[in-house]
């Protein structure tokens, strides 16, 4: 069956981007039919001419969404004249009018065609109903929104799923406040004293780190100023940046302006690159758009989840550091939920908790956009750790890439952090104190003694283990031991919950 649309002009073109997840093509059916697996079928009357650009382009955009990074190439290949031929015979055309902005746009060029309609609505570049949308910039010559999250310089799109869509309604951050405040004063500062300090040690387990007290104390003194809304500049992320890491050679004070690579361990060579961030001035020009995004789109009516999880992707993707990228990337996922308000002062969902217990869910998230685009590098090995690296794609790969999962998968650890997570240190603090209160009215006993027997014995399936009888023996009385395992099982049994760790 031909491939028609997206997936047409890039095979016609030879575009070098990323391949395309849902092809359309020509099939035995009397109207366009969407395929469970994505994609869609058109039947052939329907369907543009083989050597037609112009008309697999506007089949795209009419059926198939606005995907720019394909946009971006394929008008380079349409003539002008082409262009100016099509919107002449059909001047008030929603999708023409799209085009001849998008051609004018990525060829920097005018259209010589005059006033291309002589009035109508203004029209959006991203249907709403199909993406998730930000602020709109009116583009009068076309009369069309650009209504992307970011610019057309640089923009993650996000299809509206129905996940997604169910997990906007849920309104995830109004939960977390409203439940913070069921809460007594005492609850919520224990509660987010665990949330902060679990935040960080998650976040450099995540890197295989373990930090020391003044690196994890530097860490959570960083989360809390996110609640200031400092907006991002490079000299801000590069303080952050030094902030994060343990060597001092690796602190930088600019983004990078050398290439940088991932790898994969237990593999040799070229086949251990798993990923390749932008070339350096790639990256410093991306940055500058990217930085634009994050700080306003928190601001605007977009969700914070969402603008949180494009500001954390992105710039894990663009990697403007030759270290410190992954841990920095978390931290941005609160920048932006502080700097949309959203988020009470001194309140946080401790995110990378959720990520550290489902890495492999991380992993695959990332590599939705990380996978496809390591295929458009060549990396030859050349000794010693080093790689010559040549990019064979186009610069469009990562100004506009699908954020859909990256989204999808924030949204599932931010609704984890709070009724998993969070709940559950709330649960294992009321369960510690009542134990606490029952042991100490009958038995006296230090109280760094009996924090860790209780704490113990919660994690322990309500038991008091022979080692800790052991070694407390001549300090705790039996009937002491047996009274905090009688409360723990008591507790356990009620509980609907897994103690965290203290």
């Amino acid at each position: 069956m031909m491939k028609i649309g997206y997936a047409y002009l890039k095979d016609k073109l030879n575009l070098r981007i990323l391949d395309i997840r849902d092809e359309s093509r020509i099939g035995s059916v009397n109207s366009v039919v969407d395929l469970p697996g994505g994609g869609m079928l058109a039947p052939k009357n329907m369907a543009p001419k083989e050597d037609d650009l112009i008309g697999h382009l506007l089949f795209a955009l009419k059926h198939e969404g606005t995907k720019l990074q394909v946009l971006s190439e394929a008008m380079k290949h349409i003539p002008a004249v082409d262009m100016c031929k099509s919107i002449t015979a059909a001047p008030s055309s929603a999708y023409l009018r799209k085009a001849g902005y998008l051609w004018e746009t990525f060829n920097k060029a005018d259209l010589d065609i005059g006033a291309p309609t002589a009035g109508g609505n203004y029209i959006d570049l991203y249907d709403e109903k199909k993406y998730i949308t930000g602020p709109s910039e009116k583009v009068k010559k076309w009369r069309v929104n650009f209504n992307g999250l970011g610019s057309i310089a640089y923009n993650p799109e996000v299809r509206r799923t129905p996940e997604i869509d169910s997990y906007i309604k849920e309104k995830i951050l109004d939960k977390t406040n409203e439940y913070l405040k069921t809460l007594d004063k005492e609850s919520i500062d224990r509660a987010l004293s665990w949330a902060y300090l679990s935040e960080t040690e998650k976040s450099f387990e995540i890197e295989r780190e373990v930090p020391s007290p003044t690196k994890a104390q530097a860490f959570v003194n960083l989360l809390r100023q996110a609640h200031e809304k400092t907006p991002l500049t490079e000299d801000y992320l590069s303080e952050l940046q030094s902030a994060t890491i343990s060597n001092d050679f690796e602190k930088a004070a600019s983004f990078r302006s050398e290439q940088n690579h991932l790898r994969k361990s237990g593999l040799r060579g070229a086949n251990s690159v798993s990923y390749i961030p932008p070339p350096p001035d790639l990256c410093n020009e991306l940055m500058t758009h990217f930085m634009e995004m994050a700080n306003e789109l928190p601001k605007e009516r977009v969700d914070p989840i969402v603008a949180a999880s494009v500001a954390s992707f992105g710039f894990v993707y663009l990697h403007p550091y030759m270290d410190g990228n992954g841990r920095l990337s978390r931290f941005l996922f609160h920048h932006a939920l502080c700097m949309s308000g959203n988020l009470e002062k001194g309140h946080l969902l401790p995110v990378s908790v959720a990520m550290k217990k489902n890495e492999q869910l991380y992993l695959q998230a990332l590599e939705s956009y990380s996978k496809p685009s390591r295929k458009l590098w060549d990396a030859r090995w050349i000794g010693e750790g080093d790689f010559d690296f040549t990019f064979k794609g186009e610069e469009s790969t990562y100004r506009y890439w699908d954020a859909t999962p990256c989204v999808e998968f924030g949204f599932k650890m931010a609704k984890e952090a709070l009724e998993i997570h969070i709940k559950n240190e709330v649960e294992f603090i009321a369960a510690f104190d009542h134990i606490w209160k029952k042991v100490e009215a009958e038995f006296d006993i230090k109280g760094s003694t009996l924090h860790i027997l209780i704490a113990s014995a919660l994690q322990n399936n309500g038991e008091v283990s022979k080692n800790k009888r052991r070694k407390y023996e001549q300090e705790v009385p039996p009937g002491a031991f047996d009274l905090i395992q009688e409360r723990a099982t008591a507790c356990l049994e009620k509980a609907t919950w897994t103690p965290p760790q203290p």
